[in-house]
């Protein structure tokens, strides 16, 4: 795997000072989040939770959006849409390789019983989106970094195009694993179902519900906060779910049909049960900011006829773009800051245990980042990966470095299944994150620029 000679010569030049390189990105996220945490500390309150919480809006619903739309607009097209194809499966192939460490930590460690599907899915859903786009403009934001003058646009671009598989899975996976266990699962008579009370003022939830999806909670459906799926599945008498509709109760009743056309077209039992659920997956959700950004970058920047009127310094509509860009570029200080406030209110209690959330972190942060580097390297020896792009596989690893998605923070609250322990997870998950982000952005550094 050959480098071109501008981009051979230019790493020539940091070939030996990789480590400075890998580190000093690092350097200045953790600043910035120091200085988030400063901010948003109790004793300094120096700004409210809810200025926090405005800025995680804005950057879900403006900062963000931004980014997306210039920097995968400007680059993306058809061609480019099939060249990079192994990203979004790569953030598949992460997320199964998760589960499968995820299910081996709940054997080994013992979580709670109600915890154990909980354990699987925080080892494998890690944050593809916000911190990623952070490193990339950290590690770009020198102009003399090592992946060139096109680093920042090419690297948002490659994250970008990740974005729509990981709301897939936000809304179809992970929505469903963080459904409250049925066996764990109290309902009183002629009520609703008991549940740990939460707070209804907005402004005394952790930050950590609205950090990186702000207002899931109002996308709450019927049965957001039951056991729907085990309803459907599992007929269980020895309890009472007078407070839990009856799935067959959410089918209109058909129309009148002749016997022998009943007997031609009648569904199967499990048939039914799969398609009951799959009505009742929020997936008309997906459509967020993020989500249309990216497929307005799609539509304008593989057309080029609409692309040459809105990129381009002679394009038409460039001082709209200019525009967009200032926004833009306010998205990764932001992003940092609010970590920083997050991790100000502390972790909260938690039943996982420590042994649990060790072996989380361990498999997360530690063991997932080796597979990944084999799966990477094993990928580039079957020529499925651009060849000498260093930055494309530069964002392949950091799918697999990163801690668990604070979005897990958001679906444990609109799910109403393991609120505090996601929050205690998180926060110990991102404070040693800063330990194994560095270890490993230095050795992908090492790997990266030895193909000189």
């Amino acid at each position: 795997m050959e480098l071109p000679n501008s981009e051979k010569d230019a790493n020539m030049n940091y070939g030996s000072h990789y480590l400075v390189y890998a580190v000093l990105p690092l350097l200045k996220l953790l600043c910035l989040t120091v200085i988030g945490l400063i901010l948003a500390h109790p004793r300094s309150q120096l700004v409210p939770k809810a200025t926090f919480k405005l800025l995680s809006k804005l950057v879900f619903a403006l900062f963000l959006p931004c980014t997306i739309f210039i920097h995968l607009g400007e680059t993306i097209t058809v061609q480019n849409f099939a060249r990079w194809w192994f990203i979004p499966v790569n953030v598949l192939l992460s997320t199964a390789i998760g589960c499968l460490l995820g299910y081996l930590v709940a054997i080994i460690c013992g979580p709670p019983p109600e915890y154990f599907r909980f354990t699987i899915i925080a080892t494998a859903f890690g944050n593809t989106g916000n911190l990623p786009l952070a490193i990339v403009g950290s590690v770009c934001h020198s102009g003399d970094n090592p992946f060139g003058p096109d680093c920042y646009t090419t690297g948002v671009s490659y994250v970008s195009f990740a974005q729509w598989v990981a709301v897939l899975l936000v809304y179809t996976l992970v929505y469903h694993m963080m459904e409250p266990p049925l066996e764990y699962f109290d309902v009183v008579d002629e009520g609703g179902e008991i549940q740990e009370p939460l707070p209804s003022n907005d402004l005394s939830r952790p930050l950590l519900v609205e950090a990186e999806w702000p207002g899931m909670e109002d996308r709450e459906t019927e049965h957001c906060k039951t056991p729907f799926i085990a309803r459907v599945f599992n007929s269980v008498s020895t309890l009472s779910y007078s407070s839990i509709p009856d799935p067959d109760s959410l089918e209109e009743a058909p129309a009148p049909r002749s016997p022998k056309s009943i007997r031609c077209l009648a569904e199967p039992r499990m048939v039914r049960r799969i398609r009951i659920v799959a009505e009742q997956t929020p997936v008309h959700h997906v459509l967020q900011p993020p989500t249309f950004a990216t497929l307005l970058a799609f539509i304008v920047g593989m057309v080029p006829p609409i692309k040459s009127v809105v990129y381009g310094n002679e394009a038409p509509l460039s001082f709209l773009t200019d525009s967009l860009e200032i926004l833009a570029q306010a998205m990764v200080p932001s992003v940092m800051l609010i970590l920083g406030g997050m991790l100000a209110e502390g972790p909260n209690e938690s039943k996982l245990g420590v042994r649990t959330t060790v072996g989380i972190t361990v498999a997360r942060l530690l063991v997932l980042p080796l597979i990944g580097t084999g799966v990477v390297y094993f990928a580039d020896q079957m020529n499925f990966l651009i060849p000498n792009d260093q930055m494309y596989r530069f964002v392949l690893l950091l799918q697999y470095t990163t801690p668990s998605a604070i979005l897990l923070g958001a679906v444990a609250s609109l799910r109403g299944y393991a609120v505090r322990e996601a929050s205690a997870m998180l926060f110990w998950q991102h404070v040693f994150a800063l330990f194994s982000l560095s270890i490993y952005i230095i050795i992908y550094f090492k790997i990266l620029l030895s193909y000189v």
